[in-house]
């Protein structure tokens, strides 16, 4: 199952503060664990949401906003993507994950696989899906 590992923002990596020396060390050592047990497909810190921008959808008009947004709980800091056997797993790698910020809050969701779409993800879809995943491998490689 793959699931992705959402750090939530504080007020901390909001405000651009930086990790320090020891926490980037202890993170390395943490990511080190992740690709040894192949877990770790991806991650990433973000940038505050000052240098964001967010679109708004209503019918076919299109809104954008620039950052900073205001509810900081609801903001994503940084994310990994792991392949795990279950949520459980992913929970117990994460009780191990060094706290990026004081009162960091790191959520586990499941991804959508083919097979919970049920019929509706028709055999056409699904060569679809997986011609695009093909050409995004093969992006990657060149």
């Amino acid at each position: 199952m793959r699931v992705m590992v959402i750090v939530k923002a504080t007020k901390d990596s909001e405000a651009g503060v930086m990790p320090s020396q020891k926490l980037l060390e202890d993170m390395g050592k943490f990511n080190e664990q992740l690709v040894k047990a192949g877990i770790m497909l991806a991650g990433d810190g973000l940038h505050p949401t000052s240098k964001a921008k967010r679109v708004k959808f209503s019918g076919d008009k299109r809104t954008v906003v620039d950052g900073p947004f205001a509810e900081t709980k609801e903001l994503i800091a940084g994310f990994w993507i792991w392949q795990v056997r279950s949520i459980e797993e992913a929970v117990e790698w994460v009780r191990r994950c060094p706290s990026p910020h004081p009162g960091t809050e790191i959520d586990i969701r499941p991804f959508f696989e083919a097979e919970d779409f049920g019929k509706e993800f028709t055999p056409e879809l699904r060569a679809q899906e997986e011609r695009l995943r093909a050409q995004v491998e093969r992006q990657k490689k060149s």
